[in-house]
């Protein structure tokens, strides 16, 4: 089973549905990877420097977290998975590392991924949107794999429409769509929707 959580922006609570999921679903001995994708010194998930770039003979990165921590990919861990990893590639090139990915995916039975652009690469089982109608970024990668989605998790923010300019309604408008509420992003809801999958799967 392979499950792939995304966002239209960053720092919009990704990791925190991910955490969820596996701190829900614990049974299934998750293996969870975080992708970063980073370019001119600055990482694309926290908007500055932050020392994740393979070094320079290098193509990737690839970091195995062994202890829960503050880190996601040690948050990971903290809510149950049974192994956790950090993959880093340039920006525009994560088909890079797809072997190696590859290699992850086919050595276990369940995997969750904190990514949008690694469906470039795969196809998942289940792909979760996360939306902030509040928040005017929409990044190209998330716009690129809108329709992809099975479903959206909206923020709730006490609005009912995207702030978001040159974005049809129509490409998540059809779609599934569960309000959440940090700090709580996995409600009952979702869960039902997630586990629904995750038994229709198995079956």
């Amino acid at each position: 089973m392979l499950v792939v959580v995304g966002g239209h922006s960053r720092n919009i609570g990704k990791t925190s549905v991910v955490a969820g999921i596996i701190r829900k679903f614990r049974d299934r001995r998750w293996t969870a990877v975080k992708i970063t994708q980073y370019g001119h010194g600055v990482c694309s998930s926290r908007n500055e420097a932050c020392g994740c770039e393979a070094e320079p003979e290098h193509p990737f990165a690839l970091t195995e977290e062994y202890e829960p921590s503050a880190a996601d990919s040690g948050r990971f861990l903290a809510a149950g998975a049974a192994r956790s990893f950090w993959l880093r590639a340039p920006a525009g090139e994560l088909a890079r590392a797809a072997d190696t990915l590859r290699k992850i995916l086919n050595a276990t039975e369940n995997t969750i991924v904190e990514s949008n652009s690694v469906l470039e690469l795969v196809r998942p089982d289940l792909f979760l949107m996360l939306l902030d109608f509040s928040c005017q970024d929409f990044k190209p990668s998330s716009l690129r794999f809108l329709d992809r989605a099975d479903a959206f998790l909206v923020i709730d923010r006490g609005i009912n429409a995207p702030l978001w300019a040159d974005v049809a309604r129509g490409l998540w408008d059809g779609k599934p769509q569960f309000l959440v509420k940090p700090p709580r992003y996995l409600t009952r809801a979702v869960a039902e929707f997630v586990n629904s999958k995750l038994s229709s799967r198995v079956a």
